[in-house]
């Protein structure tokens, strides 16, 4: 063997550990939830859209979109629960709005993943447990948190107090008043992607916007506003907030909404660029989506911005406008670019396939699965029989979901229960109920939703309407 086949042979023996090392690198993953987003408030679902999402839609271009993907719930802090512990609502300790917190018990994404080796971080509004409470975010396996515990006071994006985990803790934080939140939420999940660039890491992203209130600095109303002030989108209707109202006043709400999704397209775009440039692309799978459908509150005006595309429904609604959302999931190299996938899937999935992504232990008593071969996008080998919801406020509200077939029973105490049936292959609007003309599938679906369920432990949601 002549010398310079003997240096050749000692510089791939030295370089193989190194390449292999990188190879068998866990890879990062980023989380980001928007507020209230509908299916059709993105141009990549719905390209005829008054508000372009040009930084959302590279995600589409760039990795792949799910158009059959569901929230865990139609509310905020049931859904974030389902996605959390990989629960659907038949199974979930939180099944509703309120201020119920995460048991000691409850495993989380985020206690997989640390316990795994990554570093967890949470940015944004979390919902499932205050300070002090079982359900604070570091009991559950976040090393950083900034932003709103409580799903009410993120309503406000002008407010003097945040909350912080410092020394691992949740605390109280004064911020300047003046300062818009998501300014200073993002700050901070950008410097968590920097400080733990050398390390995998976990990036929980659950922003507030397009949420109402409909406040956003001025700049971005401005860019739908015509030279006279007047919004670009006709006469507006403003919204006066009652004194005791959750939400402030608002004078060209739909400006203003369309000024907060032009804000969520750049935040992603910010994301994109400092995964880029700090080197990190070829090993962070980005996800983006939102946790249930469109919202009416705070002057909000989601039929006229067609925020749900072709579905029925919105917030509040199990019809598919109010739990079917946007997904998209971009890795270059690990993710096809610009494909599309009809599989079915939901909030509760999120855990398995976290763990086999980054090679944790799946937890026992979960109803998800992992989608990592459709992610990927190879055939899907195991998928669900059926998927299950129940909701609660004022009327009780089930849905389940097989293949094409989709079933809601709605009951109000002392009143006949409503039962429907949808195929959303031909029917995709949920217009043309057949529940009568199809007996059979209407039982079969029905007896399913008993049968996905069972009682809830905390008694805030043991709803006495059956």
């Amino acid at each position: 063997m002549n010398l310079k086949l003997l240096l050749f042979t000692a510089i791939l023996a030295f370089c193989a550990p190194a390449v292999n090392a990188q190879q068998h690198k866990k890879p990062n993953i980023i989380f980001i939830i928007a507020d209230d987003l509908g299916y059709g408030n993105l141009t990549s679902y719905n390209p005829s859209h008054k508000v372009p999402t040009p930084n959302i839609d590279r995600l589409a271009k760039e990795g792949t979109k799910f158009t059959r993907f569901y929230a865990g719930n139609t509310v905020c802090a049931p859904s974030r629960c389902a996605l959390m512990t990989g629960k659907h609502m038949g199974h979930a300790y939180i099944r509703g709005n309120s201020r119920e917190a995460l048991r000691a018990q409850d495993t989380t994404i985020a206690t997989r993943l640390r316990n795994n080796g990554y570093t967890t971080g949470m940015f944004g509004k979390w919902g499932l447990g205050e300070e002090n409470t079982s359900g604070a975010p570091e009991k559950h396996g976040f090393d950083a948190f900034y932003g709103y515990l409580n799903q009410t006071l993120a309503h406000r994006y002008y407010t003097g107090s945040l909350v912080e985990i410092q020394q691992g803790k949740s605390v109280p934080v004064t911020i300047d008043s003046t300062q818009y939140t998501d300014d200073l939420i993002m700050q901070k999940a950008l410097g968590f992607i920097k400080s733990n660039k050398d390390k995998p890491f976990f990036l929980y992203l659950p922003l507030t916007i397009p949420h109402a209130e409909l406040h956003v600095p001025q700049s971005y109303i401005q860019r739908w506003l015509n030279p006279d002030g007047s919004s670009k989108f006709g006469p507006e209707t403003p919204f006066v907030a009652a004194p005791t109202a959750s939400y402030r006043s608002q004078p060209q709400p739909r400006a203003a909404f369309a000024g907060m999704i032009s804000r969520l397209d750049e935040d992603v775009a910010r994301i994109l660029a400092q995964v880029k440039e700090l080197g990190l692309d070829d090993n962070t799978y980005i996800f983006f989506t939102s946790d249930n459908g469109p919202h009416k509150e705070g002057g909000a005006d989601p039929e006229y911005f067609n925020s749900n595309g072709p579905l029925r429904g919105i917030k509040r609604d199990l019809y598919e406008g109010g739990i079917r959302v946007p997904l998209l999931v971009r890795a270059p190299g690990k993710v096809p670019a610009g494909a599309v996938r009809n599989d079915i899937w939901a909030f509760w999935d999120i855990l398995p396939t976290f763990c086999a992504l980054s090679g944790a232990r799946v937890p026992g008593g979960t109803d998800g699965l992992s989608f990592t071969q459709a992610i990927a996008g190879k055939p899907q080998q195991e998928q669900h029989h059926h998927l299950y919801w129940q909701f609660y406020e004022k009327v009780y509200k089930e849905a389940v979901v097989q293949g094409d077939w989709k079933l809601v029973r709605i009951k109000q105490k002392g009143e006949p229960e409503i039962v429907e049936l949808y195929n959303l292959r031909y029917d995709l609007g949920e217009q043309q109920n057949v529940a009568k003309q199809q007996p059979v599938k209407t039982k079969e679906l029905y007896d399913l939703a008993q049968q996905s369920k069972t009682k809830a432990e905390a008694k805030v949601f043991d709803w006495d309407v059956e």
